[in-house]
């Protein structure tokens, strides 16, 4: 892939990277963070999320940004098994150590674990498939980390994480829940005071949210992140994604590079390399910059 454009640099100076996987991590990566760190100051960038679907990142991210000051390295925590599936008690240890966001399940989602939606023809799988594989075949198979009833009523331990959260004033991303659960937990969370909720790559092969679920997500107040490697591994169609943003808004959209991977572009590439499939595809600097700044720069303030 050609390097980022000139252009594209300088629509997205000053974005946040609000989905980066980068080493010290379970799983090879292409870079570490102090690394990225330095990088994204050298091509305009203000800063990352780290996100880890095993660890919090919160301590890391606080080391990064005393060693290279200026560039805002944040830290988040992923509601899976390994950090004890929907606990409160963890959401409330990482917001005190200052993690911006916290994901709700994403490998150990139901949705995640009994998806049977195959990736399209070409598409390169995620890389912690294999660590989970490897995992269960060793017989350390976490409880399914559910969010709603059989019902459909968001549980109690959810509304508690979600409370700690807003309390905390840190961002909730909806990790690979399903359509119905999401649109449950945005309600649930908005009633609890969350200020600010992502949807997590809706195009992602385990969710393949209906546009029309897109768009009452984005009347709830949440916005919808378009992640780079979603279509760049061929998970969607580029057509697909933007046909997508159009029909929900640019204004509801946010961009993320979701990078990390030692098969795929450089981190500090991705919004750039993202800004310039999309000028490509007719949508304005201004539309591109309010996706990658704007509303990134709101998930991190």
């Amino acid at each position: 892939m050609p390097d980022p454009s000139a252009t594209a640099r300088e629509i997205v100076h000053g974005a946040y990277d609000t989905h980066v996987h980068v080493a010290p991590d379970v799983m090879e990566r292409r870079i570490d963070d102090l690394t990225l760190a330095r990088r994204c100051a050298s091509v305009g960038l203000a800063g990352f999320v780290l996100k880890s679907h095993y660890v919090t990142t919160a301590e890391r991210a606080s080391v990064v940004r005393a060693a290279v000051p200026g560039v805002d390295a944040l830290g988040a925590i992923t509601l899976n098994g390994s950090m004890g599936g929907m606990n409160p008690a963890a959401v409330e240890i990482a917001g005190r150590l200052g993690a911006r966001i916290v994901w709700m399940p994403t490998v150990d989602s139901r949705n995640q674990r009994t998806s049977t939606a195959g990736d399209l023809p070409g598409a390169k799988p995620a890389m912690w498939g294999a660590l989970q594989a490897d995992l269960h075949a060793r017989g350390i198979v976490p409880d399914i980390v559910e969010v709603v009833s059989p019902d459909g009523t968001v549980l109690d331990s959810v509304r508690q994480v979600l409370r700690v959260i807003a309390r905390h004033d840190m961002v909730l991303a909806t990790g690979h829940l399903a359509a119905g659960e999401i649109v449950a937990v945005v309600a649930a969370a908005r009633s609890e005071g969350v200020r600010r909720i992502v949807v997590t790559h809706p195009e992602f092969t385990s969710q393949r949210l209906p546009v029309a679920s897109q768009r009452e997500l984005a009347a709830m107040g949440a916005l919808l992140e378009r992640c780079f490697t979603t279509p760049y591994t061929g998970k969607v169609s580029w057509e697909d994604l933007f046909a997508n943003i159009r029909t929900v808004g640019v204004e509801h959209s946010v961009l993320s590079s979701d990078l990390g991977q030692p098969f795929n572009p450089p981190v500090e590439d991705g919004l750039a390399l993202f800004a310039d499939r999309l000028l490509e595809a007719g949508f304005t600097p201004a539309e591109v910059r309010t996706m990658a700044v704007t509303n990134s720069r709101r998930l991190a303030s």
